[in-house]
């Protein structure tokens, strides 16, 4: 058994009989169940199941390497998208933005996806649909879901925060394009020690949809699709986008 098979199994039983307060407003607990080897196509990741108070929902982590008691981890948070993940829908980004994480967290020493069940930025499968629907009369993505009665973006992160803290990880090197993300993850005390930029270009069938997450969302996006050194991290500004400031956080 190597180091980080070991450190990782240890929390299984570690966590047998966890109760605590809780993150989040939800005061979300969460426990690590499960571990096991599953490769892929992309290469070999140790998968990781845990129970939460919350939601009922299965979230996991896909892990590369010793991330327990780590510092700096690269960290993707990716959450579900059935269309996309598994239909392989163009009018989005997610299962390339799936991939290519998973691809990039295997080309380093370690790293960690948490595979996050909040389909459709957290309103569900159907509403995702009626969402569409409503995309497809002429709404962009904002738009739809606020016309459905939701926020832009209904997700949460708590659950997420008590999966990291859950695996020992000291801070953590965010794949992300969203400020919210690393804001609310930054609330629910993770240290986000830096960010690593997750551009994929753009298709004809979801350039508006990526349009919108840089003008209405605030996600670090250029969507003309010119390409960017992996190692800018600096904000990327839209025509039409709003001034950045710091990014609400969602409770």
């Amino acid at each position: 058994m190597t180091i980080e098979e070991d450190s990782l199994t240890r929390l299984v039983e570690r966590d047998q009989d966890h109760e605590c307060n809780g993150f989040g407003p939800s005061n979300v607990c969460v426990r690590v169940v499960g571990i096991a080897e599953l490769p892929t196509r992309v290469g070999h990741f140790r998968i990781v199941a845990f129970w939460n108070n919350r939601d009922g929902k299965e979230h996991i982590a896909m892990i590369k390497g010793d991330v327990v008691g780590a510092d700096e981890v690269p960290t993707r948070l990716h959450s579900e998208c059935l269309t996309g993940d598994v239909m392989g829908s163009l009018r989005c980004d997610c299962r390339d933005q799936l991939l290519e994480g998973l691809k990039l967290i295997q080309s380093m020493d370690r790293g960690i996806l948490l595979y996050m069940r909040q389909e459709g930025r957290g309103i569900g499968l159907i509403n995702k649909i009626r969402a569409y629907s409503l995309q497809d009369r002429g709404l962009d993505t904002v738009e739809a879901n606020l016309a459905l009665g939701f926020r832009d973006d209904e997700r949460d992160y708590a659950v997420a925060a008590h999966m990291l803290k859950s695996l020992d990880v000291g801070s953590i090197r965010l794949i992300t394009n969203n400020p919210n993300k690393i804001a609310q993850l930054t609330q629910y005390g993770i240290n986000v020690a830096g960010r690593i930029p997750h551009v994929i270009p753009p298709n004809e069938h979801n350039r508006f949809y990526l349009e919108t997450k840089a003008k209405r969302s605030g996600h670090y996006l250029d969507p003309s699709g010119k390409p960017h050194l992996a190692e800018q991290s600096d904000e990327v500004v839209v025509e039409g986008m709003p001034a950045r400031s710091e990014p609400p956080v969602r409770s």
